[in-house]
């Protein structure tokens, strides 16, 4: 199975300005699609989303909540789904259904924003 790496991106930060992990959208194991926001990221007064880089399961989460990272560091990783690997029949969506009316299954709801 193929992994993909979900990686700090270059956020136009210097080296010394502070990168802060702030909250997972997604835990161990579940499913997220390409595209989706899988980790918000701070950096001073602003937040960020970082995207999943494919669709597949978070197999591993490697900068936890409150850890300080820097562009290009790995966050965690995702198994990704492929046409005919073992993925597709998981019972869970093909990636052309989401969002056609599905059931209500068909994409995990996602909690709302934290209060602080």
């Amino acid at each position: 199975m193929r992994m993909a790496a979900v990686t700090v991106p270059d956020l136009g930060t210097g080296p010394d300005t502070p990168i802060v992990v702030s909250y997972w959208f997604a835990s161990r194991g579940e499913t997220v699609w390409e595209g989706e926001r899988l980790v918000e990221v701070l950096v001073g007064p602003a937040t960020f989303d970082v995207p999943a880089p494919a669709t597949g399961r978070l197999v591993e989460i490697r900068a936890r909540e409150d850890d300080q990272v820097l562009p290009g560091d790995l966050l965690g990783r995702l198994a990704v789904r492929g046409e005919g690997s073992d993925d597709e029949s998981s019972g869970g969506p093909a990636r052309g259904d989401r969002g056609r009316g599905g059931g209500p299954g068909d994409v995990p709801p996602r909690p709302g924003p934290r209060a602080t």
